[in-house]
């Protein structure tokens, strides 16, 4: 069974919606994780609601901080952007791709929903892949 690891820096919003999405998608069939590098106190109120708008329930999952072990579980490590920076990934740098997508945080409802589309689109993309 692949395992795939979100991480951003907050672990609020970008990576809990692709959690979601994978989860949604294909969550018999791979394992899944979120973190962040500096885990914020809880998931963004807007994230929650763009995703329930896709008939996707977030609202139980909560930031977690990035441990090193993450890294070396992971068949798959997925950088959301932001300028995130992880510990040790020299050492599994064949497993990252770096999506480079913007923090909605901050920003009006409608920006979330784009993000979340783009983070659809990908994470349809990387399950394809797997």
């Amino acid at each position: 069974m692949k395992k795939v690891l979100f991480i951003c820096v907050g672990n609020s919003c970008r990576s809990q919606m692709a959690e979601g999405f994978a989860r949604h998608l294909e969550g018999k069939n791979i394992e899944i994780k979120s973190v962040g590098t500096k885990p914020a106190l809880s998931v963004s109120g807007k994230a929650t609601q763009v995703m329930a708008e896709e008939g996707i329930d977030i609202s139980s999952q909560y930031p977690k901080p990035l441990l090193d072990d993450d890294l070396e579980w992971a068949d798959r490590i997925i950088l959301m952007g932001c300028g995130v920076e992880c510990p040790n990934i020299g050492s599994v740098k064949d497993k990252v791709e770096d999506w480079g997508i913007d923090d909605p945080i901050g920003q009006p409802i409608e920006y979330y929903r784009e993000i979340r589309d783009e983070i659809k689109a990908k994470v349809k993309n990387l399950l394809d892949r797997l």
